[in-house]
């Protein structure tokens, strides 16, 4: 880890048209870590990923990766700055091969390049992924599924990961293997954002740590620093 702030989000409202789905979101992300983003369903992890990958745009509020202003920059353009989204429930396109998913992560300019050796990476990785190369998205398993959307996500050469609730719905032994390659993939200096319901897993794989609570941020700290009773206080609001 460099210490230097890849991310850096402040007072960050965002809007559900007259819903307010975020209030004065404040985080920073260090290149090279890990850091999770918990709460409960509805707390507004997800909106706060999508916002930060243009998908949304904010009401107010700055989002900065490596200095640069990206509140309300369209999403293509934000993948190609180094930004890259892993959805929640894995959205692979279902009638297009393990390869043809993987070609699309490359779509943008800076990526194209280097496809080929991209995807010898991600088999590497992934060997599953090697092996279903011709089969269709939608007949792998969940836990396939959700291999090939991180490795379609990295595809574009990303220096910052966010990853929607990528334990859901996977059975435990999936989930630690999961979350083993993305150890992997973080060890290689990959900077991860980490949106979760489970509490314990995400805690411990990360480094840094941010508890939502009904659109704001009700509690952050180092994770070894934070108590059971802390979280689940915040977690709960209670």
């Amino acid at each position: 880890m460099s210490g230097i702030i890849a991310l850096k989000v402040t007072n960050l409202d965002v809007h559900y048209k007259d819903f307010q789905a975020i209030w004065n979101v404040a985080m920073e992300v260090k290149e090279g870590q890990i850091v999770s983003v918990i709460g409960a369903n509805g707390a507004g992890k997800s909106t706060l990923l999508n916002t930060i990958s243009g998908l949304l745009n904010p009401t107010q509020g700055n989002i900065e990766f490596f200095g640069e202003n990206m509140a309300g920059l369209a999403p293509h353009k934000t993948v190609d700055r180094g930004i890259s989204l892993v959805p929640e429930g894995r959205r692979v396109f279902p009638r297009l091969t393990v390869y043809e998913n993987l070609v699309i992560g490359s779509y943008t300019p800076r990526s194209r390049p280097g496809r080929d050796e991209g995807l010898g990476r991600l088999y590497e990785l992934f060997p599953i992924l090697k092996t279903r190369h011709n089969q269709m998205a939608d007949t792998l398993s969940g836990g396939e599924q959700q291999m090939l959307a991180i490795a379609r996500a990295l595809m574009s050469e990303p220096k910052l990961i966010l990853c929607d609730e990528i334990s859901l719905g996977l059975a435990p032994v999936i989930i630690r293997d999961i979350y083993r390659r993305l150890r992997i993939i973080n060890d290689a200096g990959m900077t991860v954002v980490l949106v979760e319901q489970d509490i314990k897993r995400s805690l411990k794989a990360a480094t840094q740590a941010y508890v939502m609570l009904e659109g704001k941020v009700v509690l952050e700290g180092d994770p070894s620093s934070l108590t059971e009773e802390q979280v689940k206080k915040a977690y709960f609001g209670i």
